[in-house]
């Protein structure tokens, strides 16, 4: 469900967006935001009465965002579960190098899970649910066509293939190097296909 909003609250959310992303919950009051959208806090307010409905909407419509390039990358390369698995690690490794989007904002706020307001908890951990789901569909499909062989089964090894690619996500960031990201993926990958 899209959500009609204001150009001024749109440029909220895209400023909220990447502040989370550098730093997360803790990183930004709504001065900072506040400085950077060249507004006054209390028309931040306006839009976003708390904290917590800010960023609640930014990782709502992260969430939305995410289901929709796993459904478009599903129905791309319907006939190819590796080339599936491929678009989504590929998709990350574009990002991080060209640091159009380079960090996922659920990694970022998952490490503050504890002390996040409960609704921004319950949707980041709604976006790893979704994630996980939709790998372990990908990871079924290519099993019955012979194209995975899954030694965990569906729902653990795509949580695995899932947290490597966030952890190396933050290896790339935590040594400044984008580079790092796909090799760290592909031993991974290549662990879950049938060798010809």
């Amino acid at each position: 469900m899209t959500v009609e909003r204001s150009p001024k609250a749109t440029e909220i959310i895209n400023h909220t967006r990447a502040l989370l992303t550098s730093g997360g919950y803790k990183s930004f009051s709504y001065a900072d935001l506040a400085e950077r959208v060249q507004i006054r806090k209390a028309s931040i307010h306006h839009h976003f009465p708390g904290k917590a409905d800010l960023v609640l909407a930014v990782v709502s419509d992260y969430r939305q965002e995410a289901r929709a390039g796993m459904a478009a990358t599903s129905e791309h390369f319907s006939d190819d579960p590796l080339a599936e698995l491929n678009g989504y690690v590929n998709f990350w490794a574009t990002c991080i190098k060209e640091n159009s989007s380079p960090f996922c904002i659920c990694v970022m706020l998952a490490v503050e899970l504890p002390t996040l307001p409960e609704e921004v908890a319950a949707e980041v951990t709604g976006h790893f649910a979704d994630l996980s789901t939709w790998l372990a569909g990908v990871l079924q499909k290519g099993e019955k066509r012979g194209v995975f062989i899954l030694r965990e089964g569906a729902e653990m090894e795509a949580k695995s293939l899932m947290a490597t690619v966030h952890g190396a996500m933050i290896a790339a960031r935590a040594f400044n190097n984008p580079e790092l990201f796909l090799p760290m993926i592909k031993p991974v990958l290549n662990s879950l296909v049938i060798s010809v």
